[in-house]
């Protein structure tokens, strides 16, 4: 096999679309059209100059042969599991497939897909999608969804990264340069520390005392506004505060609450009752000038189409380690787009599901806003960074991150269960 060269080829191939070869579109780098012409030309012109150095490095063609070798997973503290397929070419694929609190269970279902993954070549996606998902009689839930969500990260990251660009040019390319992203923070002191930290986003939940019952008393609701009116002016009105039931109050509690909350703008009201309460959703949002959102526990397209039809929310939330991966949720955004709906991708997980929504932020028009809990210090190489509440989108290839061998060793394998909670009163079982 003849190696080519990735820059030189991808100026070739993608220089009359205007994209430069990096991969990266610099949105607002010039004011007026004559300077962004320049501009581009003079990107251009580098990136050529770049493919004549040594230190170009060759490429997999389109018709060059690629398959899979090897399939492994590694649990990760503190609940994930990563996900590395391996081709003959050397390039390896990232992903992140995890249930949380089943990490064993999504592990044993992808041992059960490595019989159909061998020996292909990754770069049909979308086939390998219909594949793993079609061929199972028994489709759909959480397990077998996050499954293949996770091989559909890495797959995605092999291709970008055997063309030599990030996922989002084989999306069709940035909309934008750079991606909001929120943190979480549930008092006074930590939604200080993170906007000091540079976050102007964030997610809070209820303050509550105790679990919420099903008819709740004024003394509750109060103190759960309360809280959140403190958090309010802690950041002040310019900053971003989205609030997450969890899915875990009563309708009749729910629509007390998100009246209390009103006076104070929240960004949005997350799973105000139970996701499988369609019908009671798209009432509570018509009952409300407030945005509602949810997705984290829905799968596919076929979840979301309910949710969008009767508009029981505006925001939709896919998670792309549950939902489907990287190309189910494309899909899914565009079903969004078509109902005047936003994106905010759930990630309470790694920065490998990190790096999988950036990119998908990147490429759609509908985005609003990326949850995480980790940038990948002591994961990744190249931990992500904040800067003015945004994450500049990436240039490598792929999903753009590499695993930090050295600094992951002390962070192998975990047990983490999710919470089990119960009314102190009276020990019956509550959500959490």
């Amino acid at each position: 096999m003849k190696p080519l060269d990735r820059r030189s080829f991808l100026t070739r191939a993608l220089g009359a679309a205007g994209v430069s070869a990096t991969g990266s579109l610099n949105l607002t780098a010039a004011e007026s059209p004559s300077e962004k012409g320049a501009a581009f030309l003079k990107e251009v012109a580098e990136n050529e100059r770049i493919a004549r150095s040594k230190n170009a490095k060759p490429m997999i063609g389109l018709g060059d042969k690629l398959k899979i070798t090897k399939v492994e997973t590694i649990f990760v503290k503190p609940r994930w599991l990563f996900l590395k397929i391996h081709t003959n070419a050397g390039i390896t694929g990232l992903g992140e497939p995890i249930v949380e609190g089943r990490a064993k269970t999504v592990a044993t279902a992808i041992e059960e897909l490595i019989p159909y993954l061998l020996g292909k070549d990754p770069r049909p996606v979308a086939h390998h999608w219909q594949a793993m998902y079609r061929h199972a009689f028994y489709r759909g839930g959480p397990i077998l969804t996050s499954a293949i969500s996770g091989v559909d990260q890495a797959l995605w990251d092999i291709k970008g990264k055997a063309l030599g660009i990030p996922v989002y040019e084989l999306l069709g390319g940035p909309t934008r340069s750079r991606v909001r992203t929120y943190a979480h923070a549930g008092t006074v002191e930590q939604i200080r520390r993170r906007k000091a930290e540079g976050f102007t986003a964030f997610k809070t939940g209820p303050y509550k005392e105790r679990p919420a019952r099903i008819v709740e008393n004024k003394a509750f609701i109060d103190k759960a506004a309360q809280r959140f009116a403190e958090l309010r002016a802690a950041v002040g009105d310019e900053c971003d505060i989205g609030i997450d039931f969890h899915g875990a109050l009563s309708q009749q509690t729910a629509r007390l609450l998100i009246k209390a909350l009103e006076p104070y703008q929240p960004m949005f009201i997350e799973e105000p009752v139970n996701c499988q309460e369609v019908d009671v959703m798209a009432d509570i949002a018509r009952g409300t000038h407030l945005p509602i959102a949810t997705g984290e526990r829905i799968f596919t397209k076929w979840g979301f189409r309910e949710i969008l039809e009767k508009k029981a929310a505006t925001i939709l939330q896919p998670d792309l380690c549950h939902a489907g991966g990287i190309t189910e949720c494309r899909l899914i955004a565009g079903m969004a787009e078509a109902h005047y709906a936003a994106i905010a991708p759930h990630n309470p997980l790694g920065p490998i599901s990190l790096a999988a929504g950036i990119h998908l932020a990147a490429s759609i028009p509908n985005f609003l806003c990326q949850e995480q809990s980790s940038l990948g210090v002591g994961y990744i190489k190249k931990p992500f960074e904040i800067r003015d509440g945004y994450i500049d989108i990436p240039t490598a290839p792929g999903l753009g991150v590499e695993l930090d061998e050295e600094l992951l060793a002390s962070k192998i394998n975990h047990d983490w269960r999710n919470q089990e909670t119960y009314d102190p009163e009276d020990g019956s079982v509550v959500d959490w």
